[in-house]
């Protein structure tokens, strides 16, 4: 099947159905640097500068024993901060529906060809409010289920909200990547999230990237696409409630190794 380019040029309004996890953990929602409300004052964002701004909010509020939760674009941010200075600072990391590396080549061949990456590109130079619909669109299992119809009129309006160069930017800045040879360095257990029908990657992505992990598991959501967390909203809040209740907590492991 082809699969289509797709970077979730998206804000922490994504995440509203997670709000209801506020019962039980701290939740922090990030707008990423060129995203929602937080802007790049003119600057070129790269996926590193991006992640150099979540480790620095992260060592800021001091957390202790956080789960980051990187859906797309924001799971390859999550990588470099778990291999970073601030990495200590999570117990665990959930992955929703991301490749290690986007652009296909060589030995790897189950991100994205390298025509629907141009593809991507061309549409984001030439007719930005055109590629912000389909995207929105795109998110979801398709058809469009008559439920999602009013998310994915939503998810189109708010990714026309953006502004073209700085996604292009950050487009480019991720083809450019390829988080393979980090894995291995990430110690933090993770939950590696599949949706059955998300146009961008396959089941065999997400298997490959949950071996690659020293400490990780694939789960499936059988009714969604890109965006388990927005389709399947109740079964993947009790999946990620289930998972952090079973991470061992870093500072007690800290402790009893010293």
């Amino acid at each position: 099947m082809a699969r289509r380019a797709n970077l979730s040029s998206t804000h922490s309004g994504f995440f509203n159905n997670q709000a209801t996890l506020a019962a039980q953990f701290r939740l922090i929602s990030v707008d990423l640097r060129g995203h929602g409300e937080s802007r790049s004052n003119g600057a070129a964002p790269t996926v590193e500068a991006l992640a150099d701004d979540v480790a620095a909010l992260a060592g800021h509020l001091e957390l202790e024993d956080a789960v980051g939760l990187g859906w797309s674009l924001g799971a390859a941010v999550i990588w470099l901060v778990l291999t970073g200075p601030q990495g200590h600072r999570f117990a665990g990391s959930v992955i929703v529906d991301m490749s290690p590396r986007v652009l296909n080549g060589g030995d790897w061949q189950l991100g994205l060809s390298r025509e629907a990456c141009d593809a991507r590109s061309e549409a984001i130079a030439g007719d930005f409010k055109n590629f912000a619909v389909n995207a929105g669109q795109a998110i979801f299992a398709q058809p469009v289920a008559a439920e999602r119809q009013d998310d994915a009129a939503w998810a189109s309006r708010e990714f026309a909200r953006n502004d073209a160069a700085t996604i292009g930017t950050l487009w480019s800045s991720l083809m450019g990547e390829d988080f393979r040879p980090l894995l291995g360095r990430i110690r933090q257990p993770a939950l590696i999230v599949h949706g059955v029908h998300s146009q961008l990657y396959g089941a065999e992505t997400a298997e490959q990237l949950a071996a690659a992990l020293p400490d990780a598991r694939a789960v499936a959501f059988p009714r969604s696409g890109h965006a388990p967390h927005i389709e399947e909203p109740v079964l993947f809040n009790q999946v990620i409630t289930d998972f952090a209740a079973g991470l061992p907590r870093v500072r007690t492991v800290q402790t009893a190794r010293n």
